[in-house]
This record gives C-alpha cells, sequence and structure tokens, in this order.
C-alpha cells in the first residue's frame, strides 16, 4: 500500500505542471495577432488550471486571416471564430481535445472590416460588428459550427450609424449593447429577438468609450471612457434601456480602454492604456464602484484587453507596446492580483479568449 501510495505522488508531480491531481484538465488561450511578419496570426497556449502558466503550443502562432482582430469561443469549446478585418469574412476553426486548430472553408462573408465578435450565451448566434460598414452582421450555428446568415428587417446587416467601439449581450441575450462616438461617446441598446436586431435606445455616455462590461446578473453596464480618462455605470432596465448611475467616475489613471467584471461579480478591472496598470474596483449592491485597497496593479506598457479563464483565478491581459500576454491569479477574498508569467507574442494581442 505504501508503495502504491509513493507512486501515486510521485505521479502528481510529475504531472502538476500541466493536469495536477484530481483537477480538471487543462484550458487553452487562443489570442488574435492582426499584423507581424507573418500578417495575421492565432498565438494558442496551453493554460495550467493549478497555475494559470501559459505553455505555448507546438505549431503556434498559426497563420490566420487578413487582419484578425477578434475572436469568439462557442459556449461548447469545440469552435473557434475569428474576425479577418482586412478580408471582410469570418474563419470557423475546430478546437481538438490537445487545442489545435483546424480552419473549415469556405470562410463566411460579412460587412466591411468586421473587428468585434460576441457569442450569445446560448451558443445559438454569433454577432459580428463592420467597422467601416458600419452595421451588424448576424449569424445562426448550426452543425459542426457552420454559419447562416440571419436576415435583418432591413436586408442582410442592421444598421447602426457609428462605427462601432464595443460590442456586447446581456446574459439573457435579449440585449445587445454597441458603443461608439461622434461629437460624443453614446451607447446603443438594441432588442434582440432570434437573432434580428429591434429599434434601438439611445444614451449618452463618456468621450471614446471603448471599454464595455456587463454584471452577470444583466442589472448594470459600466464603459470605460478613454478621453475623459472616466468609468461610466448605468442600471440596466427591463426593457434594456439605460439610466446613468450618478456621474462617472474620474481616474487619477490615464486611458481607460477595457474593463472585465470578474466570475463573481464582486470586482470589476480597467486596463488604463495611458498609465500601464489595471485598476480595481470593488462593486457595491447598487452598482457603485470603489476603489480597492493597493489598487493599480501595474502592466507591460499599454495594456489594451483583458480576460479572464472559466475558473476566475487567473486574468490574462494583452499589452500594445510591449506585445507581451500576462497572467495574474486573482485572489477571490480581496480582488487582488499577482503577476505569474509575461509570454512574448508577435505583435499586439487585440483579443483573448479562453476555452471553458
Amino acid at each position: 500500500m505504501l508503495k502504491k501510495a509513493a507512486a501515486l505522488l510521485l505521479v502528481c508531480a510529475s504531472m502538476g505542471a500541466w493536469l495536477g491531481c484530481g483537477t480538471t484538465s487543462s484550458r487553452f488561450l487562443f489570442a488574435a495577432i492582426p499584423s507581424g511578419a507573418g500578417g495575421g496570426q492565432i498565438v494558442a497556449y496551453r493554460e495550467d488550471p493549478n497555475a494559470g502558466v501559459l505553455n505555448q503550443l507546438s505549431g503556434s502562432p498559426i497563420a490566420a486571416g487578413s487582419a484578425v482582430e477578434s475572436l469568439a469561443i462557442h459556449p461548447s469549446g469545440k469552435y473557434l471564430y475569428a474576425a479577418n478585418s482586412g478580408s471582410n469574412n469570418i474563419s470557423l476553426y475546430t478546437i481538438s481535445s490537445t487545442g489545435g486548430l483546424t480552419e473549415v472553408t469556405p470562410r463566411q462573408p460579412a460587412g466591411t472590416s468586421p473587428t468585434l465578435l460576441v457569442m450569445d450565451p446560448s451558443g445559438n448566434f454569433l454577432y459580428v460588428a463592420n467597422s467601416l460598414s458600419n452595421d451588424i452582421s448576424v449569424f445562426s450555428i448550426g452543425t459542426g459550427g457552420a454559419l447562416t446568415t440571419v436576415q435583418q428587417t432591413g436586408g442582410a446587416t442592421a444598421p447602426i450609424g457609428l462605427s462601432a467601439m464595443n460590442m456586447a449581450l446581456a446574459p439573457s441575450g435579449n440585449f445587445l449593447y454597441i458603443t461608439g462616438q461622434e461629437a460624443q461617446g453614446w451607447i446603443e441598446a438594441f432588442p434582440v429577438s432570434q437573432g434580428v436586431l429591434g429599434a434601438p435606445a439611445v444614451v449618452l455616455t463618456g468621450n471614446n468609450p471603448f471599454g464595455l462590461a456587463i454584471d452577470s446578473t444583466g442589472s448594470h453596464l459600466y464603459t470605460a471612457n478613454k478621453q475623459d480618462s472616466s468609468i461610466s455605470t448605468f442600471t440596466i432596465n427591463s426593457d434594456g434601456s439605460l439610466t446613468a448611475l450618478g456621474s462617472p467616475i474620474g481616474e487619477t489613471f490615464n486611458g481607460p480602454v477595457n474593463l472585465l467584471i470578474d466570475k463573481s461579480g464582486k470586482y470589476l478591472y480597467v486596463a488604463n492604456q495611458g498609465s500601464s496598470n489595471l485598476a480595481a474596483y470593488s462593486i457595491g449592491s447598487d452598482g457603485g464602484l470603489t476603489l480597492l485597497t493597493g489598487s493599480p496593479f501595474t502592466t507591460g506598457a499599454q495594456p489594451n484587453f483583458i480576460a479572464s479563464d472559466s475558473s476566475g483565478k487567473y486574468v490574462f491581459v494583452g499589452n500594445q507596446s510591449s506585445s507581451v500576454i500576462q497572467s495574474f491569479s486573482l485572489n477571490t477574498s480581496t480582488g487582488a492580483l499577482t503577476s505569474i508569467g509575461s509570454y512574448a507574442v508577435p505583435a499586439t494581442p487585440t483579443s483573448i479568449v479562453i476555452t471553458p
């Protein structure tokens, strides 16, 4: 019996870097790299579920579509979608059990310069924001992850009257929110039924609202306003419309461009591109924000994207100037972040997604 126990201990120790003993299997992280020596690429890593460490997969990075800008993963974890802004189409990849990607061709045409993807929580629809044709393409997802265009009331796409800066779906999947900028930043709130967008309600927010996040209950929406260096908070009403919750919070940090609400819904993290840090706020029951003690947390130069894995224990940050992805552990009791490691990528990562 003692020999068997010792043998098991040795096996667990040798496998700890990958699977651990009595834990879930590894997850896979994919990052979109629109530019670089090889053009559009997707970098793939295996995430150690016990430590948040990333190990680049053999064959990564892989060649992707022209100027691949945004990624989305199906809730099943079997399919990866990529928006190719340089070729006006969407790629579908199957994800193997070892994290390998195989593209399914032909690619699905979209509008002009697709730059944002949002997956319906149920996995039934994929929403695509086309930044140069100022519209939204919607696709239903069928067998094998195949995409089929969902016709909108006025044609193949839904015009939005602006170039989308960010896009998010309510957890119910019934409302789609899009931020954009004219003289003033604003948010469009579209009711959605079976992938068809209705007439939007519009509300003003801060200038250059690049960041957008919705809490898991669908009660509050936040925007990060780069030009104003502020965070706006809105209550989401039952009809999907928005009501501002007080005045925007003015940060002492510069250029907020991305937001992440952790899996517990207790903390909001802000990527401040101009200050090269992440600010962390606790979220009150009314949606209000309070800066955490110990915040901000230093990142690489110009952080521009934040993602979390399904465990909620690890946060990943893409940095623009330093062209690295960083991993952090998240203390779920305090919200504090601790740096784990940095991983060089060929150029600026613009989207990070992680399998469930």
